[in-house]
């Protein structure tokens, strides 16, 4: 046998015995694979059969009871908008908060529950009793944020809990001048958790509000 020969078979032994060790290495692939695709972003997920415009999720949390009711306001009402909904609130809080501490709730009574009226009305007359006299100056709602919805589909009442942080100078005087509650000087922060709740789907687009805590 020539030496080119030998070579030649010495170099498929070679070549054979390297293809052995990589298949033990590195194993076979049987069957059909997919070619790879490029990873893609996670679909967004929508609320459950909301309009297609919406924007519950801008402001509630995906798969979450709060979504799941807002997106059912909606199918009731396509035109209602949390975002519009919770400027509205913002407003109304101050209006309110303000008409409270000053001892006048004439002008925002049709935005307020009965239950809640009464409450109001109730510290308003004790105040008055005892020859309380206000001062208010509203400086500014610091935070608006939702916290929590919740709708009934045999009624059609929505409830939207909202978080607030308003921020306002008041002092409470008795009648020979003395301050018996707050500083006519300096601010203060006041939180609350309002609850609003209205008939969705009525023509009436006034909410009320029902709850403070």
């Amino acid at each position: 046998m020539s030496n080119s020969l030998i070579q030649i078979v010495v170099l498929a032994a070679i070549a054979l015995f390297l293809i052995m060790r990589l298949r033990n290495v590195l194993g076979t692939r049987d069957g059909f694979e997919p070619p790879r695709q490029p990873a893609q972003p996670a679909p967004r997920r929508v609320a459950a059969a909301a309009p297609a415009d919406s924007d519950v999720l801008d402001h509630a949390e995906p798969g979450s009871p709060t979504a799941a009711a807002l997106a059912a306001m909606q199918r009731v009402e396509p035109s209602f908008s949390v975002g519009s909904f919770l400027s509205g609130a913002r407003q109304a809080y101050e209006m309110i908060l303000t008409a409270f501490e000053k001892g006048d709730l004439s002008e925002v009574r049709p935005f307020l529950a009965e239950p809640v009226a009464a409450a109001f009305d109730s510290v308003i007359a004790d105040r008055k009793a005892r020859g309380i006299a206000s001062e208010v100056q509203y400086i500014g709602t610091r935070e608006t944020a939702l916290d929590g919805a919740a709708f009934d589909p045999q009624t059609g009442m929505g409830e939207v809990s909202v978080r607030f942080v308003g921020e306002l100078i008041a002092a409470h005087r008795d009648p020979d001048g003395n301050i018996v509650d707050g500083d006519p000087k300096t601010s203060r922060k006041q939180r609350d958790v309002w609850t609003f709740a209205r008939r969705m789907g009525q023509s009436d687009p006034n909410w009320q509000l029902v709850a403070t805590a």
